[in-house]
């Protein structure tokens, strides 16, 4: 069983299922406390799992052992719940180069090597991208940053693969959890909100004479102003034991060839014989999870166990912050039906997308890419989820996989219909005559206020001019599959998709 700590839009869901499986969340958040009737501890969490930048998923991160533990209660949400192993989780500390500067940091190409990040222990294997790009801020390095320079850097904060963030990254160590982290310098700090509680730990602290070892500075977290004083000494100790291992492996007890002078192994590496084509060290393992709309309804009733919810709730908390403070207000004022439907329409009269609005389209990929295939006019908006948008094509080129020339004025007519796992877009020419229809099958589709979005499952069915029906690109899907990329049982719904839109078109 796993210690865990929650955050963010599906807390209530997650807890509840960690709870129902007989893992310990610890440090839960007010509302948490609130909500269930259980025992919350303070020690620090084997795992943390909080909500993607982006609303769209999760990620899970710490001991290996845990992650995988928990893992299966991640991705067994929804059949459009997909999962890819972390490349770098945060304490990871990695060799690299400096390709790109920007005006307040570098881009680093990471050597985050063929593997898996993260040791030995539970299932979270796979295979990290080939090729992983972090941000390293100028005031995260003492030491001047320019284009072709190798670098030994610790990731501070990860970044889900669909997203267009880099993870950031630090030229100098800190290492530990919830209750301290250590990094270099001296003295002690206490992190806490509270003034008067910040003095006591501090009066604490010196009582127990818990002062970091020379060249270290412990900050203390908020969570340990309500930790004992086993806890305290327990994660000061464990905070040291990691801080003086990362050390030993940056190498910075002996002539490590690091420039910045921190003393810590980490900066401007001028020796470049000493660069490792694979992580230095990795404290922890980690694994993004996305949630697609069948998987937030399943949230959605493991939430609704705790609390009111209405539906539609995580669905709609992932568009916007306007739009999840008004599912909060919704929910405070009344107990919505549970087996009520999601309020397309009232939705989008609320936050979008309207009639004129611009709407992306989002396309994500089983391997965790997102490419985003354009921006449309959204030309109509329907009560039963239905979205109409369109885009007007230049010249040049031909259609993908209908073998028709691309004339410009031509228009692409795509029909997005909330919670479909399938979509058309229809090409017309500027007579109106249809020069193909191309049907894309996929995760059922989401259509928030300035973005459609969803996962693409490879498989296609195409309408040419002639009336022929085709299907195309079985052969991926069989890949992805044998890849670990898609999983069994939604290859089975993308099939039973496909071969109904054949006989339908």
């Amino acid at each position: 069983m796993a210690r865990a700590r929650v955050r963010g839009i599906y807390a209530t869901a997650l807890t509840a299922r960690l709870l129902d499986a007989g893992h310990e969340v610890v440090d839960a958040s007010p509302p948490i406390r609130r909500r269930f009737d259980a025992e919350f501890g303070t020690e620090p969490p084997a795992v943390r799992i909080g909500t993607s930048a982006d609303r769209q998923g999760v990620g899970a991160h710490g001991d290996a052992g845990a992650l995988g533990a928990v893992r299966d209660l991640l991705t067994d949400a929804g059949r459009d719940t997909l999962a890819w192993p972390d490349p770098t989780p945060p304490g990871t500390v990695l060799d690299g180069e400096v390709t790109e500067t920007l005006g307040g940091g570098a881009v680093v190409d990471l050597r985050v090597g063929g593997g898996r990040v993260g040791g030995e222990g539970g299932d979270v294997t796979g295979t990290p991208a080939a090729a992983v790009e972090g941000y390293l801020p100028y005031g995260a390095v003492d030491a001047r940053v320019e284009t072709g320079d190798a670098v030994r850097v610790q990731v501070r904060e990860s970044a889900a693969p669909w997203t267009d963030r880099r993870p950031e990254l630090a030229g100098e160590l800190r290492v530990g959890g919830d209750l301290v982290a250590l990094e270099p310098g001296s003295g002690t700090r206490v992190d806490a909100r509270d003034d008067e509680a910040a003095r006591e730990l501090s009066g604490m602290l010196d009582l127990l004479d818990l002062e970091p070892p020379t060249g270290w500075r412990a900050v203390w977290q908020p969570a340990a102003v309500d930790a004992d004083t086993e806890a305290l000494t327990a994660g000061l100790d464990a905070a040291v034991e990691a801080a003086e291992g990362l050390r030993a492996a940056t190498g910075a007890d002996d002539e490590s060839g690091v420039d910045d002078g921190t003393g810590d192994g980490l900066g401007v590496v001028s020796d470049r014989s000493r660069l490792r084509d694979a992580p230095l060290a990795a404290p922890n393992a980690g694994v993004w999870v996305w949630f697609g709309r069948e998987s937030r309804s399943g949230l959605d009733d493991a939430r609704r166990t705790a609390t009111a919810t209405m539906p539609g709730h995580h669905r709609v908390k992932v568009g916007s912050a306007d739009a999840s403070a008004g599912v909060d207000l919704a929910e405070a004022l009344c107990d919505p039906a549970p087996d009520a439907e999601f309020p397309f329409a009232v939705v989008a009269d609320a936050f979008g997308p309207r009639e004129g609005d611009a709407l992306r389209i989002d396309h994500g990929k089983p391997d965790g890419r997102l490419i985003t295939l354009g921006e449309g006019t959204v030309t109509g908006v329907d009560a039963d989820g239905t979205v109409t948008v369109e885009r007007e094509m230049t010249g040049g080129g031909t259609y993908d996989g209908l073998g028709v020339d691309r004339e410009a004025g031509d228009v692409a007519e795509t029909s997005l219909k909330e919670g479909r796992w399938w979509y058309p877009t229809t090409y017309r020419g500027r007579d109106g005559t249809v020069r193909g229809t191309y049907v894309n099958v996929c995760t059922p589709v989401e259509v928030f206020p300035d973005a459609a979005r969803y996962v693409d499952l490879h498989v296609d069915v195409m309408k040419h001019p002639d009336g022929t029906v085709e299907r195309v690109d079985d052969e991926e899907l069989t890949e992805s599959v044998a890849a670990g990329h898609t999983p069994e049982a939604l290859a089975e719904k993308v099939r039973s998709v496909a071969s109904a839109l054949e006989n339908a078109l």
